[in-house]
């Protein structure tokens, strides 16, 4: 199974953190961005693919609202709070980190984080997606969840017990592959967990295809959507 809108890393995070790039790039595996010395704002990349091309798991109407509207708009509200302070020339990885558990930063920590959740969650979708995962991915399931069925049925459980809005996530803990879940805009990034792949369940992500049914979300997504060659970079980042 092969997914050519997948792009590749040119540069590893480190690199890009402590190179002071000219140019704006994002990285697809580790989600990194870096900016200009002048500052130009954080910009949202561009789709992996067209907004119809995960339909009908995910419709081209929620597509364009979700990329283009709730995406777009955390962007434009960090560099609006960004604009003239200490974060002005900062990586998105960087305000994240810095941010992050101190609740007198949420205004800032909130949408930066929330820009980032949401490109590693367009890369970890691909329109010919779901089925078997590669043979590396495939044994590390199985060690961690006892095959790809368990691995399902754990994520789905997880994915539909966040209370509210949140992310399920796919991480590597410590070596190990494991589930999590995060609130709001709370992001494994933060932490030592390297993430892998992630769905989205703000109600925002499903609720004109799906209305309530949250759980059938997550079913299709997995079943056909799921970038499992993303994960799989994401793996090799990781060791």
């Amino acid at each position: 199974m092969t997914h050519p809108m997948v792009p590749k890393p040119t540069f590893d995070r480190r690199t890009l953190l402590r190179g002071g790039l000219v140019a704006a790039a994002y990285l697809a595996v580790g989600g990194s961005y870096s900016r200009a010395a002048s500052a130009a704002p954080i910009a949202v990349p561009p789709l992996p693919y067209a907004e119809d091309a995960l339909a009908p798991v995910i419709s081209a109407q929620t597509l364009s609202f979700h990329y283009g509207k709730h995406h777009r708009g955390y962007a434009d509200a960090l560099n609006q709070k960004i604009a003239g302070t200490a974060f002005a020339d900062a990586t998105l990885e960087e305000i994240i980190r810095t941010t992050a558990g101190k609740p007198e930063q949420a205004p800032i920590f909130n949408p930066a984080a929330q820009v980032w959740n949401h490109t590693f969650y367009w890369q970890s979708l691909a329109p010919k997606g779901g089925g078997q995962p590669g043979a590396e991915i495939a044994a590390r399931l199985d060690e961690a969840f006892g095959g790809l069925d368990n691995f399902k049925k754990e994520m789905l459980a997880t994915a539909t017990s966040q209370f509210g809005s949140g992310w399920a996530w796919l991480v590597v803990d410590a070596g190990k592959l494991k589930i999590v879940k995060t609130a709001n805009a709370e992001t494994p990034l933060t932490g030592s967990q390297t993430p892998l792949l992630t769905i989205d369940v703000w109600e925002h992500a499903y609720y004109l295809d799906y209305q309530n049914r949250r759980a059938d979300y997550v079913t299709a997504v997995m079943d056909k959507l799921l970038n499992w060659e993303f994960a799989a970079a994401n793996l090799g980042n990781a060791s």
